[in-house]
């Protein structure tokens, strides 16, 4: 694959990889940023409802109780009692050990006129016949007005009861203590700038708020007509200065003043601020791993696939020099074949030529010298070796010829030597002692020869190449042994001291077309081969190794 492909297969598994989990990811930061605001700012205005409905029955408590106890004074006397001054002071001060929420107390006949009056004002004698607030005490029998300035000329509020006597109606009036009033109603604390105040129908303070407004004032942020509702209404507005509220807002029982509960937005929604830029930073750490993640795994991919593609152009490479062995190996059939033809001939001659010598020296025709007897050792030593040839040419034909898988019972004690003799010059050129550790009581196992010598010869091959490797043309060993298992198998030990394996190869050493040798000297397939022979004949392998040390490779094979 070219570099560009690369780079346009880089790109469109990057865009992948961050387009995929990037969507769903910001739908559910999206959706729990949702939900939680919601849930954030529902429980807020809940709790400052929750706060405005006991704010507001606290107020309507502390009227009725005014209320009360104006009522009970009208009940528990005359008028004749409370138009005398000394008895209507006595009455105002037992009120005032009850609660000192009233500031005077005053006694009306039925035509307005002042009879007694108990307070700071000189209010005795005057008449209220024309007031609004006496007409309406003797229309609705009880009274709560708005603030007014009255005779008095200052601001304040009164309530008032009618008492009927007979066929006469008097009345009994006091005024509410504006500063404890108010105390009470600005008793709600939310934060730093909550506050709460009461306003009349037509929008005027009738308490005074702690952000600025006086006593009826018009309240500059709420503009009338006020809008009437039941229980609790909650807003946000903007106040003259430009800041958001959030509002709620609810009439008392009367429905002549309206308590507002008012806060900063930016203060009670101060966690939710908070929320939004831990979500803001959630979403872009959030972002950011996957883009890393992203460009991580792509760079992790495309690198592998450059190996598999390099791994690929190395397996076509491998296949033809595997390719080019097979037919190495077909024809060295061949050739041991044409070998052993004239080996066989030489063989034949060898033996006429003793039986010559032999006739000769019975006839008396040669006598015995040392020259003689240097021809017959002669001719012994090329008997050795025509044998030695032979034998190897015998080998290379067993070894190559192609048979079906044929399991039969095998002695290890007589087949393990044999399998050497194969590799016995090489290894002896190399300065390799072959050892063996073979005991009587070996028992045979359930093995197809022909394979087996595959697999040993393979191994044994690789062993060689590792003593070279570490030591060189001396000192190397190796070492053949055979024992039984408690698995009901036996185990065949090869052990060399070459130069080991390194544990992260090791992990891949029976992996197909993996190997350690350089280019040109391995395809990487014996291993894997041998691997796979040895399950056909259900066993395995397995393979110990410490690297300058040596190797051990072990076969576990079943029992005949």
């Amino acid at each position: 694959m070219k570099e560009n492909q690369y780079s346009a297969l880089r790109t469109k598994i990057l865009a992948g990889m961050m387009v995929v989990p990037i969507i769903p990811f910001i739908l559910i930061v999206l959706i729990g940023y949702y939900y939680f605001t919601a849930s954030l700012q529902s429980g807020t205005i809940a709790k400052l409802t929750r706060v405005v409905n006991d704010h507001r029955e606290m107020i309507e408590s502390f009227l009725d109780e005014r209320t009360g106890d104006l009522r009970y004074v009208a009940e528990t006397h005359h008028l004749s009692e409370l138009a005398r001054q000394e008895i209507l002071s006595e009455v105002f001060v037992n009120l005032q050990l009850k609660s000192s929420a009233f500031t005077d107390l005053g006694v009306f006949d039925e035509n307005g006129v002042h009879l007694a009056y108990h307070g700071p004002f000189d209010l005795a004698g005057k008449i209220y016949k024309e007031t609004e607030w006496f007409q309406a005490v003797l229309r609705e029998g009880v009274y709560l007005s708005d603030v007014f300035l009255g005779y008095r000329k200052v601001p304040h509020s009164i309530i008032a009861v009618v008492k009927q006597e007979g066929e006469k109606k008097w009345v009994l009036r006091a005024t509410i203590d504006a500063s404890l009033f108010s105390r009470i109603v600005e008793k709600v604390r939310i934060g730093k700038s909550g506050e709460a105040y009461i306003l009349d129908k037509e929008g005027k303070f009738q308490t005074a708020r702690r952000s600025g407004g006086e006593l009826m004032q018009p309240d500059p942020d709420l503009k009338p007509p006020l809008r009437m509702h039941d229980g609790v209404s909650t807003f946000v507005g903007r106040s003259s200065g430009g800041e958001e509220y959030l509002y709620a807002t609810t009439w008392l029982k009367s429905r002549n003043w309206l308590l507002v509960v008012r806060v900063e937005k930016d203060e009670v929604f101060e966690a939710l601020k908070n929320v939004t830029y831990l979500v803001v930073l959630t979403a872009l750490i959030g972002g950011l791993l996957i883009v890393i993640v992203a460009f991580q795994v792509t760079r992790r991919i495309i690198g592998r696939l450059e190996t598999v593609d390099t791994e690929k152009k190395e397996l076509g490479r491998q296949l033809v020099v595997a390719g080019r062995l097979a037919e190495i190996g077909e024809m060295s059939a061949g050739f041991a074949h044409e070998i052993n033809n004239p080996l066989q001939i030489m063989k034949s001659e060898l033996t006429l030529i003793d039986t010559l010598f032999s006739d000769l020296r019975e006839r008396g025709e040669l006598k015995d010298s040392a020259d003689l007897a240097d021809i017959i050792d002669s001719l012994k030593q090329i008997k050795s070796q025509v044998d030695r040839c032979g034998g190897i040419t015998q080998g290379l034909l067993k070894f190559a010829r192609k048979k079906e898988s044929q399991a039969k019972p095998l002695n290890l004690n007589t087949f393990l030597p044999e399998v050497t003799r194969l590799i016995e010059s090489k290894a002896s050129v190399e300065g390799i002692e072959i050892n063996y550790d073979l005991s009587e009581g070996v028992p045979e196992v359930q093995a197809d020869p022909a394979h087996l010598e595959q697999v040993m010869v393979n191994l044994l091959n690789n062993a060689i190449y590792a003593i070279v490797e570490q030591h060189g043309s001396y000192g190397g060993q190796i070492e053949l042994g055979a024992k039984p298992s408690s698995d009901n198998k036996v185990v065949i030990s090869l052990k060399d001291n070459g130069a080991g394996i390194s544990p992260e190869n090791l992990q891949k050493i029976f992996t197909p077309f993996f190997s350690t040798k350089p280019v040109g000297q391995g395809t990487g397939l014996g291993l894997s081969i041998c691997y796979g022979i040895i399950a056909e004949m259900g066993g395995f392998m397995e393979v110990e190794s410490r690297k300058g040390v040596g190797t051990t490779f072990y076969i576990h094979l079943p029992k005949a």
